[in-house]
């Protein structure tokens, strides 16, 4: 048996390797993928990932996966807080301009904020990076803003993937995700199980729009055949909408320290409506009052070139609000001053009250 099936390898060989002479020879490069491409972009990739480096990083680029030592000394019972997202049709607007330094931010923001909500601090990050043909230039630049935000979130970049896949996306265009894991005090969980009535809720400013709604941002610029160059405050139509997402890992981790938070909600897609009940235990509600902060100009732009209704600017873009933070309203205006100090732009937006059926969050008239 193994006599036969060694035969009809050499029979099979030989005959491919006669076809071989017969045909042209097939690269995977004329097949539209460059090793050499790849291999230059991970060297250039590496100081920035080294750059993001912090205790507990083992191996980072390189291997064929990232180790990383948890910090087990600093926890009794610890627990991993893990998130993936991506940044959406904000792409099409970071292509169509060629402005891809701050994508990256947007990706780490996206998942770094998500796993704050509960108390985690970020260890770690990875991203991919998938594109029908790479640009090593380009590439670098999305990984060097993905680099930025881990900075920004304290979370090192550990590893991840660059995939050309010709055929599966049209010139130039690529898309991004990322995977962040944190780590948080099993007692220290914030799950919004200590939320109350009278509790006091506070709003952390958005930078923008973030990275939810570009959908819709997208219609509302072709409906009107708007270009991005178009001159809006001391900028561009451009700058107010590739504003990166703010990133406020740093200043929540110094929040919890003095002031205990009974619920974190990020305000993403979904908007205030969405994202407020997902933290809010059975039989309360939410009031907001939308005059309580001062809203960015780029969303009124938005709606009245859109001529969105209240409702709909409610649930689809954060309105200037990326966060907000439930807890006693004896402890509201201590956390105002710790917020202020950590670089945010912070106020009281409305309260909890008690309620039992209908809509979870409320807006003052």
């Amino acid at each position: 048996m193994t006599g036969a099936s060694n035969d009809a390898l050499a029979a099979h060989t030989a005959g491919s390797a006669a076809v071989g002479k017969n045909k042209a020879s097939i690269t995977y490069r004329e097949a539209g993928v460059d090793i050499n491409a790849g291999d230059t972009l991970v060297e250039a990739i590496k100081p920035l990932a080294r750059q993001t480096s912090r205790p507990g990083v083992l191996q980072g680029l390189g291997g064929f996966g990232a180790l990383f030592e948890l910090p087990l000394a600093d926890y009794r019972e610890p627990v991993l807080v893990a998130s993936t997202d991506g940044v959406g049709t904000k792409l099409k607007l970071a292509i169509e301009t060629t402005r891809y330094e701050t994508i990256g931010i947007d990706l780490v923001a996206m998942c770094a904020n998500d796993i704050i909500v509960q108390g985690a601090e970020p260890l770690l990050f990875l991203d991919y990076f998938a594109t029908g043909k790479l640009v090593p230039q380009t590439a670098e630049a999305v990984i060097r803003g993905i680099a930025e935000g881990c900075m920004l979130a304290g979370a090192a970049l550990v590893g991840g993937e660059t995939a050309e896949m010709p055929g599966m996306y049209a010139q130039d265009d690529f898309d991004i995700a990322g995977f962040c894991v944190g780590i948080v005090e099993k007692s220290r969980i914030i799950d919004g199980s200590t939320v109350k009535p009278n509790d006091t809720l506070l709003g952390i400013a958005a930078s923008g729009p973030h990275s939810n709604g570009y959908s819709l941002i997208r219609k509302i610029l072709e409906a009107g055949r708007i270009r991005l160059d178009t001159p809006f405050e001391d900028g561009t139509l451009a700058d107010a909408l590739l504003a990166p997402t703010r990133i406020y890992v740093k200043p929540l981790l110094a929040l919890l320290r003095a002031v205990p938070l009974h619920a974190v909600a990020h305000i993403t897609g979904g908007g205030l409506p969405g994202n407020l009940p997902r933290v809010l235990p059975a039989g309360t509600r939410a009031v907001i009052d939308p005059r309580s902060w001062s809203r960015p100009s780029i969303f009124d732009w938005l709606q009245t070139h859109g001529n969105i209704e209240d409702s709909e600017m409610y649930r689809t873009f954060n309105c200037g609000v990326g966060m907000v933070l439930a807890l006693d309203a004896a402890d509201a205006e201590r956390a105002l001053k710790l917020l202020e100090h950590g670089g945010e732009t912070a106020s009281i937006i409305g309260h909890i009250e008690p309620h039992e059926e209908g809509q979870r969050v409320v807006f003052i008239q």
